[in-house]
């Protein structure tokens, strides 16, 4: 295509002859902008018909007055007077009419749709005239500057007092616009752009990301462009609160041609703030002040005259290289101003250190080769800090916000934020707590470090953030493409990025390997994206030391090496990271971390580190380290004494809470019984008697029959003690390490002797031993999982479980979903390990499950690693995986874990205790959701389930329509339906594992007892219940044809399905689900055939009831005080009536429905849900609605059939009874509506012909929104 084809803005070269022009020119005089556009539009005194003109004489809009950028459309010629006017006046450029020129500004006149013509238009008008006068005066060419107003919208404040984080825009919102104006200026010929009157810096952010967007990936020329900043007052801030200079250095990043200030001030008040502008820049300046303050009537009195003699100063002092003017300046005052300063040398922009990091919040942190170390505030980490965490996740930001202010008071030049927990919408509560921040300006001076292993995250934090930020990290782990394409994003908005020292193949140790990569970093970003080599910071990854690890020792030297390294060949680069790693092994030994972090700054500032993430407030002064604490340190960093791990376990136990031993009372354990002392040995980590101690407890075979006995008995016990100890704080690393190896030294002892008891079992069965693994006591898998390179937690799980006789197959690091699978069926596995320590990992960890399940495997896996949790396991990762999916606190604890997944006698119950505590969690977790998204009711509908009805027998005809009630109820033929469970919940008995559920709670040590007499008390009164008759049972089933319409169920009269008799309106699912959540937004309606499809469809639907009779026999029981035989009658009602719900219902699907006519399920069976069909109750979570209950009530003539009645709550009585609608469709599944939206509320309320107040009050729980 040539360029002659080519629309004017993607011409390519022309912007750089224009850019080459300006640099030129500007280098030789000060160069002119043009005034005001309003104050000379408002001479015309344009009427409402005259804005209007013909075109918008029916527009909608009861006033476009006052919409001065329509007059580029309907009055071009007087606006086409005014820029002549200007560039006569001596104006060199000329703004295009375009202040408000956007989507968002002009929605306030419904005109939208023709912002792109209005600025489009505008700049062919301005490119007209300034062609027409440039033929007139060759020598003095003039251009067409487009401006892009800030909008009537702040992205960084809250438009409610109330409200510090509301905003009524977001930055998407914000670059959409202005991408639409941007290429409307350009296409019609705008030379220059300028982002103008700045009162919000993050909305400028927003315009110049839009404007590198057009140029990079619309084919757009690359353009100059100027940007100008508003000081409001005489605070030299803006209104969002920056200071002159964080405003540059937010801006810097654009290359603008040339920065500066407009509007607000008159010249006088603006002067100071131009001279601050002008040393802190090295562009070019511009500068238009308005024609003074405005007056009482808010008009301009400043004449061309005062206002030039009051701008002269500026150009005698070197400040200016262009200028102009703005509120009330006319073209006599651009010719006074023009005369007045022309004849003064332009401003010579200064030479800047480049050196330095410059990054800003409110205000600027410059640092430099030679300045002081920088402390980035860590304790606003939600996977640091406990504190923290706790309020983010319970939405207390505010109360959070004193963390990240204590951090500032305390020292922090920069605050780390990372919002890096599973359970937490990463992206929505970094948002929410950076809007937080910057309503306090006492933290927002500072500048932030958007800290995430998520670059959604880190993106949400970066639209939310006006000053240069910090991004927190990114890395060639997952190679250059994907390096490149977020080192991109990271410089198109303006921030400084932490390099980590990952590449494809894993995290750097050795510090030569560290250097490589972070060499082939900094070339990448500084040679071929242009990145200045002082916006990178490498973090060459602090590693823990003294872990009782050989491996480890070296960490701190090699981390110190590559310091020297970097500083000595990465021109100006940063250096960088997390101190506190350094000491993990110590955690809750605080005066022993402070001293090691001391000591550790201390030689790495020296070696050139410049900053690091540390708690402001937990670092103590070298020399004051005590000298034998401070020999000890030294030793560790420099990894000079192997005793070193030891040294520093032993000065943590004499200086902390407990006081030093004698050597008698250091033996005194020695008289426990052997089972207390393998214990003591295992928690303390003593190696020296085990095997002694071993054998004892082997030789006494009545108690120990096997060595395994011994293994599963004391030495497992101990076990559990230090994984109880390690998971409350009260143990750390290396004295995990050393249990660990006390355990593997009795286990090595036992091996012998239990080999020798395998072969002796297969010699007397005659088995031979071809199998390698068989001395096992199980094959495990453990991989860090796809895209995490971190394996130190995992490698200290795997020597535990060694330890314990289990065959480890260790699979490194960034292992794929489909190499871990393979692994595991290879090697005939019996559990999966899947560790990770960054978010990312979560979700990884959540596709293996789910590829498990879709190759039908049952390989239980364990899930470990710092960012995950018990709540995220069974939150994300249970639900996808039929297997259990356990979640493992620590190494210890593993090898509990994996000892019970693999116990044939205790694995079931193991399994069903722990699902049982995930779906409490799950309960917990959905419960208190905050900040949760909601699709649109329509959006919802769009996702609903959507079933083939097409296919036959997806529908089952009754053997019967209406109603039929069971006359005679055999209560004795429901004991075999009786779920005993609920039944001692009720007592508020709970076994543990093993002896969880009935009947195995008997054996519980704590209730059994109590247990087994209270069941047997209920059999005692369940005998008398059926012999003497006290209760007697009622029940009616119903069926209907039916089909569905929208959300709702018609229920009709007969098989003509003409006349409707009723409605089963639904609720559907609006809570967004996660994005690796495949499941529609179901709505009870999905499991009906719908009405369109001209397939019939039948709905059920059943009231039972074994209540009857019982108020009277309490009665009785209560006038002889008799509370305990009150509560068990009442128990066992409730039990009775689901045994009867659940024969009914049994009867129906078999029976009277016949679509499971050769059903066969046990009552456990029955219990899980393992038949075909639903049976939903209203006022449950399929339909909250317990209106519904009417319309069950209506159609199935329950009170008169059975005598179960509706109270005016809508409670059913007697109490122990049960009603639901019943599915028949195999694909029909229990869910849950949750919360919902006032859309579908108010859509709720118009189908049932309910009033909304009335909708609400019944469905407040689920209500998403405030009814107030």
């Amino acid at each position: 295509m040539s360029a002659g084809a080519l629309p004017i803005g993607k011409v390519p070269g022309k912007g750089a002859k224009v850019l080459e022009y300006l640099k030129k020119t500007c280098q030789e005089r000060i160069m002119f902008l043009d005034g005001a556009m309003g104050t000379m539009v408002q001479r015309f005194k344009f009427t409402e018909e005259q804005f209007r003109s013909e075109r918008f004489k029916d527009h909608p809009k009861d006033f476009l007055k006052g919409n001065n950028d329509m007059l580029s459309l309907t009055q071009p010629e007087a606006i086409m007077d005014i820029h002549r006017q200007y560039l006569m006046a001596g104006a060199d450029m000329i703004e295009t009419n375009t202040f408000s020129g956007t989507t968002i500004a002009q929605a306030d006149y419904l005109m939208e749709d023709i912002v792109y013509e209005i600025n489009k238009v505008s700049a062919e008008i301005a490119k007209k005239v300034c062609e027409e006068v440039t033929a007139l005066q060759p020598h003095k060419p003039r251009f067409v500057v487009g401006a892009i107003g800030p909008t009537n919208r702040t992205a960084s404040i809250s438009p409610s007092v109330e409200n510090p984080s509301l905003r009524n825009v977001t930055f998407d919102e914000l670059v959409e616009a202005y991408i639409l104006q941007v290429e409307g200026l350009l296409d019609g010929g705008s030379d220059i752009l300028m982002v103008e009157t700045i009162f919000d810096t993050l909305n400028a952010k927003a315009a110049l990301y839009a404007i590198d967007v057009c140029f990079d990936e619309r084919g757009y020329d690359r353009t100059p462009v100027f940007v100008s900043g508003t000081i409001v007052d005489q605070s030299g801030r803006t209104l969002s609160g920056q200071t002159g200079e964080a405003f540059i250095v937010s801006v810097k990043h654009c290359d603008p041609f040339a920065i500066g200030l407009n509007c607000a001030l008159g010249a006088p008040q603006m002067l100071p703030f131009m001279q601050n502008i002008s040393k802190n820049t090295d562009t070019f300046t511009i500068c238009y002040p308005n024609a003074g303050l405005p007056n009482t009537f808010g008009e301009y009195d400043e004449s061309p005259e005062q206002m030039a003699s009051f701008v002269k100063p500026f150009a005698e002092l070197g400040l200016l290289n262009i200028v102009g003017g703005c509120c009330g300046t006319t073209p006599a005052h651009i010719k006074a101003i023009h005369d007045a300063v022309q004849s003064f040398k332009p401003r010579v922009p200064p030479v800047l250190d480049d050196n330095a990091l410059v990054v800003s919040g409110l205000e600027v942190y410059k640092k430099g080769d030679k300045d002081m170390f920088a402390n980035v505030g860590e304790r606003c980490n939600v996977s640091g800090s406990r504190i923290f965490a706790k309020k983010i996740i319970n939405g207390a930001y505010e109360e959070a916000l004193a963390i990240a202010r204590a951090q500032v008071e305390n020292g922090a030049q920069i605050i780390d934020i990372n919002m890096d927990e599973g359970l937490l919408d990463g992206k929505v509560a970094m948002a929410k707590f950076l809007n937080y921040i910057a309503s306090e300006p006492d933290i927002a001076r500072v500048p932030i470090m958007v800290d995430s292993s998520n670059f959604e995250v880190v993106l949400a934090g970066l639209k939310c953030a006006q000053g240069k930020c910090i991004v927190n990290s990114i890395s060639l782990k997952e190679g250059k493409e994907d390096f490149v394409k977020k080192a991109k994003i990271v410089k198109r908005f303006g921030a400084a990025v932490v390099v980590m020292a990952f590449d494809e193949v894993g995290q750097a140790v050795e510090s030569d390997r560290k250097f490589e990569i972070c060499k082939r970093s900094y070339d990448i970003l500084v040679n071929e994206l242009g990145f200045k080599g002082s916006d990178i910071i490498f973090d060459p990854n602090i590693l823990t030391i003294a872990t009782g690890m050989e491996e480890h020792n070296n960490y701190a030297v090699e981390f110190i090496n590559v310091c020297y390294k970097i500083k000595a060949h990465l021109p100006h680069a940063k250096i960088s990271g997390g101190v506190s790693n350094l000491s993990f092994s110590f955690r809750g030994k605080e005066q022993l971390r402070m001293a090691m972090h001391s000591v550790f700054l201390y030689h790495t500032i020296k070696a050139g580190m410049d900053m690091g993430i540390v708690n402001a407030g937990f670092l103590t002064i070298y020399d004051d380290i005590p000298k034998d604490l401070l020999q000890i340190c030294e030793d560790a960093i420099w990894n000079r004494d192997p005793e070193v791990t030891e040294k520093l376990l032993k000065y943590a136990e004499q200086h902390g809470a407990g006081a030093a031993k004698t050597a008698e009372e250091e033996e005194a354990w020695r008289q426990l019984d052997v089972e207390g002392r393998l214990g003591h040995a295992l928690v303390k980590g003593i190696t020296k008697y085990v095997v002694a101690d071993t054998e004892e407890a082997r030789q006494n075979s009545k108690r120990y029959p096997r060595p395994l006995n011994v293994i599963e008995g004391p030495l497992m016990s101990g076990m559990s003690t230090v994984g109880e100890l390690f998971g409350a704080g009260k143990m750390f690393l290396p004295q995990v390490i050393k249990s660990a190896r006390v355990m593997k030294s009795a286990v090595a002892h036992l091996i012998p002797f239990m080999e020798e008891e395998r072969l002796a079992n297969l010699a007397k069965s005659g088995i031979a031993d071809d199998d390698a693994d068989s001395a096992y006591n199980g094959v495990v898998i453990m991989a860090t999982v796809k895209g995490d390179v971190h394996d130190i937690g995992k490698n200290i799980v795997g020597v535990v479980l060694g330890c314990n006789n289990y065959k480890v197959i260790d699979l490194g690091v960034m292992c794929p979903a489909d190499k871990i699978i393979k692994a595991a069926i290879d090697n005939k596995a019996h559990v999966i390990g899947l560790s990770g320590l960054i978010t990312p990992s979560l979700d990884e960890m959540v596709f293996v499950a789910k590829e498990l399940e879709r190759l039908g495997l049952k390989i239980p896996i364990m899930i470990g690693g710092a960012t995950t949790s018990k709540m995220h396991t069974a939150v994300k990762i249970a639900p996808r995986y039929s297997a259990p999916a356990v979640h493992v606190l620590d190494a210890s604890r593993s090898v509990v874990v994996v000892s019970n997944l693999l116990d044939e006698k205790n694995r079931e119950d193991f399994a069903l205790d722990i699902a049982d505590e995930y779906e409490d969690l799950r309960a917990e977790h959905y419960e208190g959701l905050k900040d949760r998204k909601y699709y649109g009711l329509e959006k919802a509908r769009g996702l609903a389930c959507k079933i083939d009805w097409t296919q036959p027998g997806r529908t089952y005809k009754p053997k019967f329509l209406g109603s039929l009630v069971y006359p005679h109820i055999d209560l004795a033929a429901l004991v075999g339906h009786i779920d005993w469970n609920p039944f001692f919940q009720t007592w508020q008995l709970r076994g543990k594992y093993p002896n969880r559920g009935y009947p195995k709670i008997f054996q519980d040590e704590a209730v059994g007892a109590e247990a087994k007499k209270l069941y047997e008390d209920a059999q005692e009164m369940l005998k008398e219940i059926i012999d003497k008759k006290v209760l007697t049972g009622r029940a009616v089933v119903w069926f209907a044809p039916c089909n569905t319409v929208g959300d709702d169920i018609e229920i009709y009269r007969d098989e003509q399905r003409k006349e409707v008799v009723g409605h089963f309106f639904g609720l559907r699912q609006q809570a967004e689900k996660d994005s690796d959540n495949p499941e529609p937004y179901f709505c009870l309606s999905d499991f009906i055939a719908p009405k369109e499809s001209g397939v019939p469809d039948y709905i059920g639907g059943l009231a039972v009831s074994v209540g009857f009779g019982v108020d009277e026999k309490c009665a009785e029981y209560e006038k002889s005080h008799d509370d305990f035989s009150v509560i068990m009658l009442k128990a066992l009602a409730d039990r009775l009536t689901e045994a009867l719900a659940e024969k009914v219902h049994e009867d129906m699907r078999k029976d009277h429905w016949g679509y499971a006519a050769s059903e066969i399920l046990t009552t456990e069976e029955m219990l899980q849900v393992k038949y075909q069909g639903i049976r939903p109750a209203p006022g449950y979570p399929s339909q909250p609605d317990h209106t519904e209950k009417e319309t069950m009530w209506r159609l199935m003539d329950v009170s008169n059939l059975t005598g179960i009645t509706l109270t005016e709550s809508l409670a059913m009585t007697p109490a122990a009874a049960v009603s639901a609608v019943c599915f028949s469709h195999k694909e029909a599944q229990y869910f849950a509506v949750g919360k919902i939206e006032k859309d579908q509320v108010v859509d709720y309320a118009k189908r049932k012909n309910m009033p909304l107040d009335t909708v609400e009050r019944w469905l407040a729980p689920n209500l998403a929104y405030d009814t107030d």
